[in-house]
């Protein structure tokens, strides 16, 4: 995993086309076989899991669409206990409203989804965007026991440990060289504070949904989902 990708933030596949041929009356001996649609990408399935939160723990339901096949709720359970600063900032920004209309901006695939910063819609290859007005940067909880597990929800950040905002992402496999190993800046991980519990076919649509490359914007390799995947509104459930 290139360091590039290890830096989720703030400035931080094309759906590959389907091209047959056809040959006249039919096809004959010669003709081109068509070419097989690519096989869906499947959503990580969790091997191991975090601590389980308390019973009664905070959850966060996003509604997304981009009108077409990804429509419906994803569901985040929080986790207050290990997590308090960053589940308590994470909730100030949904229960503002912060989120609704902003987009998942970043698609790596087999990496990460990545959104909660910019307001849709986005289009690849114009001006890039400016973030979306956030409050104060919060202190980075990267050594409270929680991993960045497949289906952990964490918090993008810069290269300064105790800069996240509002910008947040859904691991999609286990990505546990993204926790701490040590004290110095450059050894600090990435804040979890809770887990997809509920959504995985909807998840499962916006990684398979069309996405452009957008090098102005994210490094090589990622994309950004178009039509955007759009928060149409995210609210406290629990």
């Amino acid at each position: 995993m290139s360091l590039q990708r290890t830096r989720l933030l703030f400035a931080t596949v094309a759906m590959s086309s389907l091209l047959s041929s056809c040959g006249g009356g039919g096809g004959g001996a010669g003709s081109p076989a068509p070419t097989p649609a690519p096989p869906a990408a499947a959503l990580c399935t969790p091997t191991t899991t975090n601590p389980a939160p308390a019973a009664n723990a905070p959850q966060v339901t996003l509604t997304l669409s981009n009108g077409g096949a990804v429509s419906g709720d994803v569901v985040l359970t929080l986790d207050p206990a290990r997590a308090p600063v960053t589940v308590a900032n994470f909730l100030a920004y949904v229960n503002a409203g912060f989120y609704d209309g902003t987009v998942f901006h970043r698609h790596a695939p087999g990496f990460v989804l990545q959104g909660g910063g910019y307001t849709g819609p986005l289009t690849a290859g114009g001006a890039v965007p400016a973030l979306k007005p956030t409050n104060a940067p919060i202190a980075l909880e990267d050594n409270a026991g929680l991993s960045n597990l497949c289906l952990s929800v964490a918090m993008a950040r810069t290269n300064a440990p105790d800069s996240a905002t509002s910008q947040f992402f859904v691991n999609l496999t286990n990505n546990t060289f993204l926790n701490r190993t040590g004290s110095a800046d450059n050894q600090r991980g990435y804040a979890v504070f809770g887990s997809v519990t509920s959504g995985n076919a909807v998840l499962t649509a916006a990684i398979n949904a069309s996405c452009t490359a957008w090098t102005a914007l994210l490094p090589a390799g990622d994309c950004i989902p178009s039509p955007n995947i759009t928060i149409t509104r995210a609210r406290q459930t629990r």
